[in-house]
């Protein structure tokens, strides 16, 4: 699977941020060549209350448990994992990967704050 550069996963984390979630997944979706999935309000029955988010394969869908987590990007790119992973292959036991997905995603957006912060530092 292809990778993204630090600065455009900081980009991508600054969008939900931002709340321009659906932009965000725009962008990934583009980059790895699949289709955007859509991301809604809602729960699915057996993981109402259990998780905050969840991927539905079938439906191509990101149910999240409320609009917060809309903006949570841990979570929608833990979320957008599985998307991604059901495209090119195996969706099941990827939670850990998806973990390490969405991580990698924030360390970079904190590495990238953290130089701007150094750089405004010595201005």
């Amino acid at each position: 699977m292809p990778d993204l550069d630090d600065l455009t996963k900081a980009k991508i984390v600054a969008l939900i941020l931002d709340k321009k979630t659906e932009e965000a997944l725009d962008y990934l979706s583009k980059f790895y060549k699949v289709d955007t999935p859509q991301i809604v309000v809602g729960t699915i029955k057996k993981k109402r209350r259990t998780v905050y988010a969840v991927y539905v394969v079938q439906e191509k869908k990101i149910y999240a448990l409320n609009s917060e987590i809309f903006y949570n990007p841990f979570v929608i790119l833990h979320e957008y994992y599985h998307h991604i992973r059901s495209k090119f292959g195996t969706h099941r036991g990827s939670e850990k990967h998806a973990n390490m997905y969405a991580q990698q995603f924030i360390d970079s957006y904190m590495s990238v704050v953290e130089k701007l912060n150094q750089n405004k530092t010595r201005l």
